[in-house]
């Protein structure tokens, strides 16, 4: 039995992604040779590694071993890289984030810009989730660390603040909600939403809340940015449901107005979360340094 440093990345990805096509598409593998290499895998262990079904693959009892192998191997293939590119002149390595669509919209960014500025040699990627799938995940070794919404459980992983933020409502001017102080998200689902596309975290998240209420979010147009959003509710075509942030600089430009909502969980305190800040390379603990200094 025989694997590569590419056939663990490649069936790490394959895993996470739940399909040979997108693990194969994020290994930079061509389909055909990502589907060869598995098969080669299975064969050399005698065992299968993947239960293929027409909706994608999930591991199989072997393939779950020999994914947290790939993840413990494959990470400490990138701090032995991390640890000798200082002597090289700078660091060099991956991170894995994910983060909920409240951080990755309205913060990372600006955090991003300064560490890859002063680290060119890392790349850092990044995928939107639910909070409570990422905290799964980062449990999993699935990302190096998560941005997620500080009401959900985080279990044995450390946690650091990150921001706090929370979501509004916006309409246009005139409209007659512009009026109120505050509403509750149950009175703004009998009106047409304008909102993110449906594969997003927070419009999955909204569908969630919409159905445990009995009503349908009703999305007559969906984007994929929250100033789009907020255009398109300036021009009538329905409320929307932004980060107040989003809404404030919006609110200098469009003819909008933000009204607060008023369940609880439209305060979102951000917090960072990781499984262990000492175990990760240096390159990569000095992005959660970055993650956690102050706002200037």
């Amino acid at each position: 039995m025989h694997f590569d440093l590419v056939d663990l990345s490649l069936f790490r990805h394959v895993v996470e992604a739940g399909s040979i096509t997108h693990g194969a598409n994020r290994a930079n593998l061509a389909l055909a040779a990502a589907s060869h290499r598995i098969r080669s895998m299975e064969a050399s262990l005698g065992a299968a590694l993947l239960t293929r079904a027409r909706l994608g693959v999930t591991p199989t009892p072997a393939g779950r071993t020999l994914l947290a192998h790939a993840r413990q191997i494959l990470g400490n293939v990138e701090r032995l890289q991390g640890d000798l590119a200082a002597f090289a002149g700078g660091a060099a390595g991956q991170i894995r984030v994910l983060s909920n669509t409240n951080a990755l919209t309205e913060f990372l960014p600006e955090v991003l810009s300064a560490y890859l500025a002063e680290h060119p040699g890392v790349s850092v990627d990044i995928e939107e989730r639910l909070s409570d799938e990422i905290v799964g995940l980062v449990a999993e070794g699935a990302a190096d660390l998560g941005l997620v919404a500080g009401t959900v459980e985080t279990g044995s992983l450390a946690t650091f603040p990150f921001r706090r933020d929370r979501f509004v409502l916006v309409v246009a001017g005139d409209h007659p909600l512009a009026e109120r102080a505050s509403v509750t998200f149950a009175e703004v689902l009998g009106h047409d939403l304008v909102g993110l596309d449906r594969a997003s975290a927070l419009t999955r998240f909204l569908s969630a809340k919409a159905g445990r209420s009995g009503q349908p979010l009703r999305l007559r147009v969906q984007l994929r940015g929250f100033d789009a959003v907020c255009r398109l509710v300036e021009c009538r075509v329905g409320l929307g449901i932004v980060p107040e942030t989003t809404a404030r600089r919006a609110a200098r430009t469009m003819a909008i107005a933000t009204v607060a909502l008023e369940d609880p969980w439209a305060v979102r305190d951000l917090t960072i979360c990781l499984r262990d800040l000492a175990a990760l390379p240096p390159f990569a603990q000095d992005f959660v340094a970055h993650l956690r200094a102050p706002r200037e």
